[in-house]
């Protein structure tokens, strides 16, 4: 197991009532607040304190096994990475992160550049290829984001489908809570 598996999650969120969401978890605002995803990203590399597996609260079929093996990915890089079909190539909001990446975050954000990838000029990033990827479920599906009402529906249905899907292979995650 490795150290990013070794502690209870943390909830990063700046909403007043994110406590309330999950009573269960350690919630903690960002620490500069503002910036963005990385700011995000940041908050947890220090209040978890890394090595962290980060996976976007709106990302509800991303697989344990999926996140063990990006956490895996740490022993080689400062930060492990899936690649997807998505604008940058990779899934920033659904990686694992390592100690050099505190300081390397701080430059980017202290630079003001808040691309989500802005720091990885500064450590070594190991990516997971999209090949390997598929191993755990597919891309879309695994990176899918419930970003509206509509998205929310759709992701009742996935479950759905996914739960009595005899092909699913055991790769369906758990339904959230």
């Amino acid at each position: 197991m490795t150290a990013a598996f070794d502690r209870p999650p943390l909830l990063v969120a700046n909403a007043p009532e994110a406590p309330e969401w999950r009573p269960d978890l350690r919630v903690v605002p960002d620490v500069r607040p503002g910036l963005g995803s990385l700011g995000g990203i940041y908050t947890a590399v220090v209040e978890a304190p890394a090595p962290v597996v980060c996976v976007a609260w709106d990302m509800p079929f991303v697989s344990e096994s999926l996140l063990r093996r990006l956490a895996d990915g740490l022993r080689e890089h400062d930060a492990c990475l899936p690649e997807s079909g998505g604008r940058r190539g990779v899934e920033p909001l659904c990686a694992a992160y390592g100690p050099a990446c505190r300081e390397a975050i701080a430059h980017s954000l202290d630079l003001g550049d808040l691309r989500a990838i802005a720091f990885h000029e500064r450590i070594a990033v190991g990516i997971l290829p999209l090949s390997e990827v598929g191993r755990f479920g597919d891309p879309e599906l695994l990176f899918f984001n419930v970003n509206t009402a509509d998205d929310l529906a759709l992701t009742d249905g996935m479950w759905r489908r996914l739960e009595s899907s005899p092909s699913s292979g055991g790769k369906t995650p758990e339904r959230p809570r």
